[in-house]
C-alpha cells in the first residue's frame, strides 16, 4: 500500500494489489465473448471502478488503449511504407490527417488491441467511472494525461466512422457520446484546463450528423452529429 499527495494538499490511500485484481478482473470477466449487452457490460465495469483504485484503473485502461493503439497505427504507416513507399505521418495529437491520407489502406485499431479491453466494453466502462466521479478523479489522479487519453480516443473513434468504414451502432455513439461528457466532466473539474485539441475544433466547425444503426434490425435507427455534441457539452 502506498500513500501519494495531490495539489489539493489531502492524502490519498491507493492499493497496488486491489488495482491489479480490478485491472484483471474487468479483463477476464466482461468482452464480446459474455453473452450479455455490451451497453449491460460497460455498466457493470464502470460499477466495479467507483473509487480511488477504481479511478486509477480507469486511467491505467485507457492509457494502454490510446498507447497500443498508437503503437498499432505507427506499424501499419511502417508496413504500408514497405509496400508502397508510401509515407504517412502518425501524429497521435491529432490522427484525422493520417486517416484522411490513408485511411481506405488502414484498419481500425481499436477492435484488436492486445489486452482484452474493448471499445464498448471496457473503454466505455472506464470513461463513465472517470466522467461520474470527475471532482475526484481530478484529485486522485493527474488530470493532464487522462484528458488527453479521453481525447485521443475520441479522435480515433470518429476517424474509424468517417475513414475507417467502421459502422456507427448505438454502442459506438455511445462510446463517442461518453467520451465527450467525460472531457467536459474533467475540464470542468479542473483548475486550468487546456485548449481543446485540434481535432475536437476541426469537427466542432462540422454540422453534419452520423447515421446510428440498428445493427439487429439491419436499419438506420437514429442520428448522432459530433460537432454539435462536441459544441453544446465542450463549450458551455
Amino acid at each position: 500500500m502506498r500513500w501519494f499527495r495531490r495539489g489539493s494538499g489531502r492524502q490519498v490511500e491507493h492499493d497496488p494489489g486491489r488495482q491489479d485484481a480490478l485491472l484483471q478482473d474487468i479483463r477476464q470477466r466482461f468482452g464480446p465473448h459474455v453473452q450479455v449487452r455490451f451497453d449491460e457490460q460497460a455498466g457493470a465495469v464502470a460499477a466495479q471502478l467507483q473509487g480511488d483504485d477504481g479511478l486509477v484503473v480507469a486511467a491505467v485502461a485507457l492509457r494502454e488503449v490510446a498507447d497500443a493503439a498508437h503503437a498499432d497505427l505507427l506499424a501499419q504507416a511502417a508496413e504500408l511504407y514497405r509496400r508502397t513507399g508510401r509515407p504517412v505521418t502518425v501524429d497521435r495529437r491529432n490522427y484525422r490527417p493520417l486517416w484522411q491520407e490513408a485511411g481506405s489502406a488502414l484498419r481500425w485499431p481499436l477492435f484488436a488491441l492486445p489486452g482484452r479491453l474493448h471499445p464498448y466494453i471496457q473503454v466505455r466502462g472506464a470513461v463513465t467511472a472517470v466522467g461520474g466521479q470527475s471532482r475526484r478523479t481530478v484529485r486522485v489522479l493527474d488530470p493532464y494525461p487522462l484528458l488527453g487519453h479521453l481525447f485521443e480516443v475520441l479522435d480515433l473513434t470518429i476517424a474509424g466512422w468517417e475513414f475507417g468504414l467502421v459502422r456507427v451502432d448505438a454502442d459506438a455513439a455511445a462510446l463517442a457520446n461518453g467520451l465527450i461528457g467525460a472531457a467536459r466532466d474533467v475540464r470542468a473539474a479542473m483548475d486550468d484546463p487546456p485548449p481543446l485539441p485540434p481535432p475536437v475544433r476541426e469537427l466542432m466547425r462540422r454540422n453534419h450528423t452520423v447515421e446510428v444503426y440498428d445493427l439487429t434490425a439491419n436499419r438506420v435507427a437514429g442520428g448522432f452529429n459530433p460537432g454539435r455534441t462536441m459544441r453544446e457539452q465542450l463549450l458551455a
